[in-house]
């Protein structure tokens, strides 16, 4: 049984008040005292974390599964037991670009991988019928390797080296059944002088071609350099003039540059594209709310009230997108081992895309409760405009991606 405590005589340090319970009816301020032992301040982070997950319990599922349950809900006044609006759709928002930049970058290393040259196995070995050939076969297949580490980015590194090793423990084997020693490890090193003289004079050659380039890139980021708008301030110019180089730079690199430089761009435009996105995003949020009160202008409903129905939406949105790229990566991890999987996480991420039109349409419905034709025509109306202004963000978050 709960111990009753009296707060007679008891005031709020802040603003004086009487206090009639643990937190003051004047400002708000709690009578506790933040001053406590390192053990008092744990209890209180367990029991905001686990406050949490109560409410995230509550919130997900039917978020996910009952669409404009939570924002009836809202509008009903329980509250208490879900997670904010806002701060529903911060953190999934925040989880799903997170979950989707993990994704996109997990495929392009395949797609890298995917490219790289097709390198002769050790069962090559086993037509060399003495040790010169086998050391003349594998001083060829390492040179091969070394010409093409020097056109593939860094993240394909790795898998060079260990099929150069494989190669090396390959050619071993052979030697060893031959009755002859392991290649010593100064042979086994990648061909000498001749390859390196070579990718020397191709690097000044290379370096020949992009200095003249550069000249002229130089001379153009200079041009922008000096481009200057009256009516915007001094620090407006000094940040477009910035972005443009930036631009410039990395256009440069991803067209001109080798390997290495290429990775390294779209890898700083991706990273860009991802950090402009989220306040792309925040900013459809209101405009989204304002195209709900302008097609449902004579329901009477606040402006605020369609905003809670956009948060809902987005959040369930970003929901799908986590989703979608969890199961995605999923169906690519178990692959190798269990191809069979493939197939029903592949549905599974297809019932997503399908169910979030649907879900969208209902939830519509049930808020604003109208008859269905009327319903569908506002929903396409809506969702044309919704997605004309999406592309134009996404432009936008494209091209300031690539000034990164």
């Amino acid at each position: 049984m709960n111990k009753l405590t009296s707060y007679e005589g008891q005031h709020c340090a802040n603003c004086g008040a009487a206090m009639h319970g643990e937190f003051c009816h004047e400002c708000g301020q709690s009578i506790h005292s933040v001053l406590k032992p390192i053990h008092g301040m744990l209890e209180d982070t367990m029991d905001i974390v686990f406050h949490v997950d109560g409410r995230a319990v509550h919130t997900i599922p039917p978020l996910l599964l009952k669409p404009g349950f939570l924002t009836l809900e809202y509008f009903s006044g329980r509250r208490v037991r879900y997670i904010a609006p806002f701060r529903l759709m911060f953190v999934l928002s925040l989880l799903a670009f997170f979950m989707i930049h993990l994704q996109l970058d997990s495929l392009s290393k395949k797609m890298i991988r995917g490219n790289l040259p097709v390198v002769t196995n050790g069962n090559a070995f086993e037509d060399a019928h003495t040790q010169a050939e086998v050391r003349e076969q594998l001083k060829q297949q390492l040179a091969e390797l070394d010409r093409a580490r020097a056109s593939l980015p860094n993240v394909a590194k790795p898998d060079m080296d260990m099929a150069a090793q494989k190669m090396r423990d390959a050619a071993n084997q052979r030697l060893l059944a031959l009755g002859a020693a392991p290649a010593p490890a100064a042979s086994q090193a990648s061909p000498p002088t001749s390859t390196s003289s070579t990718a020397s004079d191709t690097d000044t050659t290379v370096g020949k071609r992009a200095h003249g380039r550069g000249k002229d890139d130089d001379e153009g980021m200079t041009r922008m350099a000096t481009m200057h708008i009256d009516w915007l301030p001094d620090a407006a110019n000094a940040r477009l003039n910035l972005l443009g180089q930036h631009m410039q730079a990395n256009l440069h690199n991803f067209r001109h540059g080798d390997a290495a430089a290429r990775e390294e761009s779209v890898q700083r435009m991706i990273t860009g594209f991802f950090g402009v996105l989220p306040p792309t995003m925040f900013v459809l949020m209101p405009v989204f709310a304002l195209l709900l009160k302008l097609v449902y202008l004579f329901k009477h409903r606040l402006y605020i009230e369609h905003l809670i129905v956009a948060l809902h939406s987005h959040a369930f949105l970003f929901l799908s997108l986590m989703l979608g790229a969890l199961v995605g990566m999923l169906a690519a991890w178990v692959k190798p081992a269990a191809p069979w999987l493939a197939t029903p996480l592949g549905w599974i991420n297809l019932a997503l895309w399908i169910w979030a039109p649907i879900y969208l349409l209902i939830m519509q419905k049930r808020v604003y409760r109208q008859g269905w034709p009327m319903t569908i025509l506002k929903y396409l109306f809506i969702g044309w405009c919704y997605c004309v202004l999406l592309t134009f963000a996404l432009a936008i978050a494209g091209v300031l991606s690539v000034a990164y």
